[in-house]
This record gives C-alpha cells, structure tokens and sequence, in this order.
C-alpha cells in the first residue's frame, strides 16, 4: 500500500462523556463508571446481549469501537478486513483484583469463570472482533503511557503489508475508578494526516 494513509475518524470516552470526532454523543452528570457506561449503551443503540456481561476494560473498549465501526458501510456487511491494535498501562488489574480477591476468601476459593475469563486484556479484542466480524490480525500492548509512535509505527505496517484495510487502534484503560478510552481507525481515507503529531494531538482533546 502506497497510498498515504490517514485517520478516518476517532472515539473518546472519559470524564462520563461519550464523543466522536471532538463532538460530545452522549454525557452524564454521573462519577460512577457503571452508572456511565450502561447509560452510554442504552443511548447509542449498542445492541450487544453479552455487553453486561464483560469486565469494565472490555465494556469501555467495546463502547468506543462500536460507535466508530457500526457506520462504517465501506466495508461488506459479511467478514471485515479490519486490524485492532490497542495498547493501556494497567492490563486487566481491574479484573485481576476481583479474581484474586475471590481466591483469597477461604469461604469461596473457586471464583467464577465469569471474571477468570476478563483476566487477559486482549479479551476485549475479541468481543469487538465477534460483533463486528472483524478476523484480521490484533494486538494489545502494555505501555507506561501513551505511544503515538509504536501505534503508528504497528499499524502502518499491517496496512502496507496488506494484512488489513484498515486498522481500528488506540489506547484503553480502565483501573479502579479511572477510566479512559481513545480509539481511531486508519485507512486511505479521511482528512487527519497518520502521524505521531495529530495522533498525540487528538489524544489529548
């Protein structure tokens, strides 16, 4: 792929606000994440029966990659040609806590598979993946910060090798009380030049 390549359009989701391109979708005066995100799911028509279901990261993620892709009819409404590449600083810590604090209790040893499957952070790739029929490669990687450079960098390098029409990538982060999800899809199209500048740029509206 020679064509240059550029950020079709961006999600973020913190401070109980939902926004897409700069633009607030939906915001709440409520500090707390559950509260938030179930309100979000309702108001944005997500759709999704095992949404309450998943941890926190995973609903958080979820949310900010359906309100880029259920749009998105450039693509065949069958399997979709679209890379994910997320990155955040706690993991799954999250979940991981509840999982140990579970192990933990002499009176309930065996914690549920419910919050043992959310024990890897990569889950939330994969209930993206099933609902919007993406089967291309993926990543999640562990980063200190955000890295404009490593995103860029990964997912020019599955676009060019045509592994992927498009990457859907980002940062998502979800530990204890603070949460924070910035997603965007890459391809040929759009305006916002790929690059560690505007990246960065956009990360911080």
């Amino acid at each position: 792929m020679s064509t240059k390549l550029h950020i079709e359009r961006y999600c973020h989701i913190k401070n109980s606000t939902v926004s897409l391109n700069g633009a607030p979708l939906f915001e709440i005066a409520s500090e707390d994440f559950l509260t938030f995100i179930k309100a979000a799911y309702k108001e944005l028509d997500t759709k999704y029966s095992k949404f309450f279901k998943m941890d926190n990261l995973s609903k958080l993620a979820f949310l900010a990659a359906d309100v880029l892709l259920k749009e998105d009819t450039s693509l065949s409404e069958g399997e979709k040609n679209i890379a994910i590449v997320l990155s955040n600083r706690a993991s799954s810590l999250d979940t991981d806590r509840k999982h140990q604090a579970s192990i933990s209790d002499p009176k309930n040893y065996y914690p549920s598979p419910a919050v043992f499957v959310y024990t890897l952070p990569n889950i939330c790739i994969g209930e993206i993946s099933i609902k919007h029929k993406l089967f291309s490669e993926n990543s999640f990687f562990i980063f200190e910060t955000f890295s404009a450079d490593l995103l860029k960098v990964y997912t020019e390098s599955l676009l060019k090798t045509n592994k992927a029409e498009k990457v859907l990538c980002g940062w998502v982060d979800f530990d204890a009380d603070s949460y924070e999800a910035f997603l965007y899809l890459v391809s040929s199209e759009g305006t916002i030049e790929h690059n560690n500048n505007e990246i960065t740029r956009l990360y911080r509206l």
